[in-house]
This record gives C-alpha cells, structure tokens and sequence, in this order.
C-alpha cells in the first residue's frame, strides 16, 4: 500500500515537470517570436517545426531580406508606353532620370527598355531604348488601353534577350529620386503596396478567378504590376496569366464595373498568386503626391494625382486650387519649360516634383 502511494507521487510529480517544461519551451518559442518581430516593418520572422526561418512576405519587408548580399543583382528597366504626345513626354522624363541614377554608388540599374506597344515606330526611337510591340487586336481593349500591358510584355519576354536576371516593370510617370538597389529577394519579388487594392474587400469578385482550393484570398498582394521587381524567370510564368486573367476581368460585366481603371493591377495581383509567387512589400519603393509629403528614403515619385492648392498652400484636392500640376492637363504635349513653383507651404514632395521637371 505504502509502495503504491510513492509511485503514485511519483507519477504526478513526473506529469508536473513535463507541464512545466512544455509551458517554458512554449513562453520561449512566443518570445522568440515576438523578438523578431520588426518594429519598422510589422512584418514576422517565424520558425517551422525544422528550424528554419519562415517567413510572411506578403507584410513587409522582413529584416533578413534588408539584409542584402554583397554581390550587385541589377535588374533591366522595363516601361510600357503608348505613340501619344501624353505618353512621349512622360517617357522622357522618365528616361532622363534615370540615366541620371543609373551608375551612381548604391544604383543596382541596368539596361532600360520602353516597350512601345502601338505597332508601328515613332520619333523617340534612337532617344530611348524601345522594343516595338502589338497593341491587342482592335476593339479588344474596350477604350481601357491599359489592358495592352500585360500582352506587351508577353511579347516583349519572347522577342527580346535580356542580359539582366530581374526585371523592374515601371511606368511613364515614374520618376528616379535617387539610386535603387535591387530590393527584391530571390523568389519573393519587391513591389509597392496600394492602399486602394483590396482583395478581402472584393473576396466575392476575386473568387471567379481566384477559387476556393487556391486558398485563402489573404493570398493575394495588395498590389498592381509596377513598381515590382521580379526575377526575369518568375515573369515569364506570370505574364500570360496576367492577361488572361485581365480580359476575362475585362469581359464580366460586375468585375469590370467594380475594378474600373485598377481591373489590370488587380489581374497582375491574382495572377501572381495563382502562380504561388507572393512579394515583399516595400512601403519606401514609391511616393505620391500629395498624399505622401516628403521624398526622404523614397526611390520613386509617381506623379499619377493631381494636386491643387490655395496660395496660402493648403491643399484642395478636388476643386481647382489657385496653383495646380495635373498631368491630364497636359494631354496634347509637355508642361512648359518655366513651371511656377508652388506657393510657401506645400510639401516637400510637391516642390521637388516641380523642381524635377523644371
């Protein structure tokens, strides 16, 4: 009896310190984790049941991947581009710049294409590096010419030898603040977050293209195809998706009508995704004006919103302000030359754009 009662005792004292440990390793493995959690990016740093660094790309940015290799990785600068003086002038600017940017110290930049997708040549030809390529045969579009991209650079991956093995797919009105490094990481590709993609949002739309047994819609990236910076292989696999996911979107009545002039970013986004291709997302690759104020730490100012503003310089977005910059204004040719700058007290952001076309 009194032989029982021990090993009985000792049995629940043995179950005690099994616990205990399981609630230690358990407290450590939580503090672990939450340690690696960036307090820039929000982004996780977990590890599978191998050890391993796993990783949520589809966040931010993790540390690790801030952490470049010493070796350079440049990437080609791709742009697609229409024969209109609206896109000729965006297409200079942008080109002037970056040749500006291209080799100084941190630039990852290689060569540059614009892939001009209406057909035929035009005058920007011994300018600018081009590739021509077909527009979609007529009426496919639908007026919605964006739609052209993703064919451009089905073709434009067939057609041309690229030396460098990541692609920056970039667009007219991008303009290079300062050197870009290649930010991307292997097989997660770098691109800019949009606050106005919202696959969750739209989970009843995006299913017709997107099913169920792809997974969760949490799967896709809140983005569009540019700024992204993607190994040249990975492109290859998604371009074709990408525009045929953009015209069936085109073709249904209800994606059309919700999606509007973002339905293609958000055909790149589920293409990506059918693919298993998730990126890194890189708030500092982009800014806009106005609602970005500053250009420090930034690589890339997108001039694709108007901005107005009283002479006091307080912005009036939506109604015509007394000082304004709109790229739509300037549909038929390029801004003039002696651009006014802004009156005192609009942001920086605002100022240096103006400066860089001036």
């Amino acid at each position: 009896m009194i032989g029982r009662k021990t090993k009985g005792g000792a049995s629940l004292l043995f179950l005690i310190f099994v616990a205990l440990g399981f609630c230690i390793v358990t407290y450590n493995l939580l503090t672990m984790l939450i340690s690696n959690r960036s307090s820039n990016t929000g982004s996780w740093v977990q590890f599978d049941l191998r050890g391993r660094i796993v990783t949520d790309p589809v966040i931010e940015m993790p540390d690790y991947v801030k952490r470049r290799k010493n070796e350079r990785a440049p990437f080609h600068v791709a742009l697609t581009a229409t024969d209109s003086s609206y896109s000729k002038w965006q297409c200079r600017i942008m080109y002037y710049w970056y040749k500006k940017m291209k080799d100084l110290p941190g630039s990852e930049m290689g060569g540059f294409t614009r892939i001009l997708h209406s057909g035929s040549p035009d005058n920007l030809m011994e300018e600018i590096p081009t590739m021509v390529v077909d527009p979609l045969p007529e009426g496919m579009d639908r007026g919605y010419i964006v739609l052209n991209r993703p064919w451009a650079f089905v073709q434009w991956l067939e057609k041309a030898t690229i030396e460098e093995e990541y692609i920056l797919m970039a667009e007219p009105d991008h303009i290079f603040l300062r050197p870009l490094p290649n930010l991307a990481h292997g097989g997660y590709p770098a691109a800019f977050p949009f606050f106005y993609i919202k696959p969750a949002q739209n989970e009843k739309i995006i299913r017709k293209f997107y099913p169920e047994e792809n997974g969760p819609v949490t799967n896709i990236d809140p983005i569009g195809n540019s700024p992204v910076i993607i190994k040249k292989d990975l492109l290859e696999k998604i371009a074709p998706t990408w525009m045929n996911v953009s015209l069936k979107m085109k073709d249904d009545t209800e994606t059309d009508k919700t999606f509007g002039w973002v339905l293609e970013m958000y055909g790149y986004a589920v293409a990506s995704a059918l693919h298993g291709v998730q990126h890194v997302l890189q708030k500092d690759f982009m800014l806009q004006p106005p609602w970005d104020l500053e250009t420090k730490n930034k690589f890339i100012l997108h001039f694709t919103y108007g901005c107005d503003y009283n002479l006091k310089g307080e912005l009036t977005y939506g109604k015509i302000g007394e000082w304004r910059f709109d790229k739509r204004s300037y549909l038929r040719g390029p801004p003039p030359r002696n651009l006014s700058l802004p009156p005192p007290g609009v942001p920086e952001s605002v100022v240096c754009w103006c400066m860089l076309f001036t």
